[in-house]
């Protein structure tokens, strides 16, 4: 449509992650059992953790947040990302393109906040382990991950909003897989600075609390081990939380080199790649970290495995 000398846009055409015609299906493929997996794990764990009585505790009723946060994470992705594989035309409705942004910012932050706040979770756990299940009460866990909703609502409210009160007029292909705002912000006609600004500003406020929750607690929480007389005392006491400091890691990592990257190192081909591990493989790798590494997770799904073989057999 014609809005005076200026085109209306309707949807967006994405280029996908790549433009080579022999990669498209093996591409399919891969990230099919991706997000099969990713979807198996994730649902797996929630069920798990919800069954088991064991696993009703603080630092599970967490886990069970994060599993469902990287499932649905990985759920406003992989979907149009598999269809444009297969399609001819990767289009998406400008409506479509405003959800998936509002829900990939929405659990990215939700994702980023609860990570600190399971910091906060074993540094109570190890500091004070006899009041640990009365000062995280059932409660208060509930209202840190309302609070968690809360600030990932604000934040991706504000976002998509000033997103899309920009006009796009240059163009309608967006040179990514999914919607995301960089590159909508190069088709944008208006003045971009105020939200390159706010986006800036944001990253770096989430940044900034959620590292520094994170590294204040494991100072304290070094420190406390460090007092433990055995050593097998201090090694089951750290093995508590390297689950979580090997799901840090690899979250904070990608997010740093994603936005914090020298723009002299920037292309767009670098961005979808680190966008892939952000949106799709940490969801995968979560909950085997979590799995793989918990002894308590791995009985729980040992006991699940043989009741579900004895009603079988």
């Amino acid at each position: 449509m014609e809005e005076g000398n200026r085109s209306v846009v309707t949807e967006f055409i994405l280029t996908g992650l790549t433009d080579r015609p022999e990669l498209q299906v093996p591409l399919f493929v891969l990230f099919l059992l991706i997000y099969v997996i990713t979807v198996v794990w994730n649902m797996g764990m929630i069920m798990l953790i919800t069954t088991d009585s064991q696993l009703h505790t603080p630092m599970y009723f967490f886990l069970r947040s994060l599993s469902f946060c990287d499932l649905c994470c990985s759920t406003v992705v992989a979907p149009k990302m598999l269809q444009d594989f297969l399609s001819e035309k990767k289009s998406i409705s400008y409506i479509a393109c405003a959800v998936q942004i509002f829900f990939s910012i929405f659990f990215s932050d939700f994702e980023c906040f609860l990570l600190a706040v399971m910091a906060y979770d074993r540094y109570v756990a190890i500091r004070n382990p006899l009041l640990y299940t009365v000062i995280m009460s059932r409660q208060r866990c509930n209202l840190l991950v309302a609070g968690v909703c809360v600030v990932g609502l604000v934040d991706s409210v504000i976002h998509t909003w000033y997103t899309f009160q920009l006009s796009f007029c240059r163009s309608n292909v967006i040179n990514h897989f999914f919607c995301d705002i960089p590159p909508l912000l190069v088709l944008s006609c208006s003045d971009t600075r105020s939200l390159d600004i706010l986006q800036l500003a944001s990253m770096f406020y989430d940044i900034t609390i959620n590292v520094v929750v994170i590294l204040i607690s494991y100072v304290y929480i070094i420190y406390t081990i460090l007092q433990i007389g055995s050593a097998e005392g201090r090694r089951k006491a750290f093995s508590t939380c390297a689950s979580h400091l090997t799901a840090v890691g690899l979250f904070y990592g990608a997010l740093l080199f994603m936005y914090f990257r020298p723009s002299s190192s920037y292309s767009m081909d670098t961005d979808k790649i680190s966008s892939v591990f952000y949106s799709l493989v940490i969801p995968l790798l979560n909950p085997l970290i979590y799995s793989l590494r918990n002894k308590e997770v791995k009985d729980s799904l040992r006991k699940a495995m043989n009741k579900l073989l004895t009603q079988c057999s």
